[in-house]
């Protein structure tokens, strides 16, 4: 087994983002940042190392377990890392505003419409 992996690969096959040309873009755009500092697409991972991944949705703090270069299942892929303490509250504490506050555009899929829009100043209010 290999002691280390390219960043993107191993972002993609953990599942942190569906394509490796998306892990790529994101470590090229600094939303993956090592040990608190941006890096290439190339870089190595190896256990143990420290990670910030924004990948749009959500922002996770992760600790690089096990190594991989292949995708694999879901499962597999939750065994590639540890979710900081910090992060798995603040994901949480995220997730249960969300529940209780709806974002009002985000019902509408696509280009709001005329009437859309309405709607969405309507509840702004």
């Amino acid at each position: 087994m290999e002691d280390s992996v390219r960043i993107d690969k191993w972002l993609w096959a953990a599942r942190f983002f569906k394509t490796r040309s998306l892990a790529t873009q994101a470590v090229d755009n600094g939303r993956v940042r090592l040990d608190g500092e941006r890096v290439k697409p190339a870089r190595a991972v190896k256990p143990g190392m420290l990670l910030d991944v924004d990948n749009g949705a959500t922002r996770w703090e992760v600790k690089v377990v096990a190594l991989a270069e292949v995708r694999g299942s879901a499962a597999v892929a939750q065994t590639l890392y540890a979710e900081t303490e910090e992060s798995a509250t603040r994901r949480q504490k995220l997730a249960e505003d969300h529940r209780f506050f709806r974002e009002p555009g985000a019902a509408i899929k696509g280009r709001p419409t005329k009437r859309d829009r309405r709607l969405i100043d309507k509840s702004a209010l």
